[in-house]
């Protein structure tokens, strides 16, 4: 487990600015501990300083988690956010989207989200900006990246795509295998 680079910290940062805006500062400067970010076998992990202490008497080799997984780094250097990252990203979103009862399961099973199951969304949400998908009681179910703008919205056709898919709880289940 070692520190992030200087251009994996950019890229990581780039991401997470993408669906937290400003509150990317919280991450890092928490009143009730120090939090920081750390790479270990491509996977970038948000641990607490005392528990990274404690990490340090494991071996590399026998390391398998620490902390909260927040995503995986590719071969080509291009940052992948994961599921287990959506506890702090519906924390701290800037943008949300809300979906009706009859799209929750489309949106679990790996689809985009269409216009006909839109239930509400931030005001002022632009387009290809990162957004929380929270069902109507309020529970974070995933998240995407909008695909028309707030203004936009209101002209399209009910089956016009309104947020690309990226994540959703789904995933526990689906790729279970791939997760930790």
């Amino acid at each position: 487990m070692r520190p992030l680079t200087e251009e994996e910290t950019k890229t990581l940062f780039t991401k997470l600015a993408n669906y937290i805006g400003k509150n990317l500062t919280q991450l890092i400067d928490r009143s009730d501990e120090d939090y920081c970010f750390r790479l270990h076998k491509d996977r970038v992990f948000y641990v607490s300083e005392s528990a990274m202490r404690l990490a340090i008497s494991v071996a590399r080799p026998n390391l398998i988690s620490l902390g909260t997984c927040f995503g995986k780094f590719s071969k080509t250097g291009k940052f992948k956010l994961h599921i287990t990252a959506l506890d702090y990203l519906a924390q701290y979103a800037k943008y949300k989207v809300w979906i009706k009862p009859n799209g929750e399961m489309p949106f679990l099973y790996g689809n985009h989200v269409v216009k006909a199951h839109l239930g509400r969304i931030t005001e002022d949400t632009p387009e290809h900006q990162g957004v929380v998908v929270y069902n109507m009681s309020d529970i974070p179910l995933g998240f995407g990246v909008t695909a028309r703008s707030t203004a936009d919205t209101r002209k399209l056709d009910p089956t016009a795509i309104l947020v690309f898919h990226q994540s959703d709880v789904g995933e526990y289940l689906r790729d279970e295998d791939t997760l930790f």
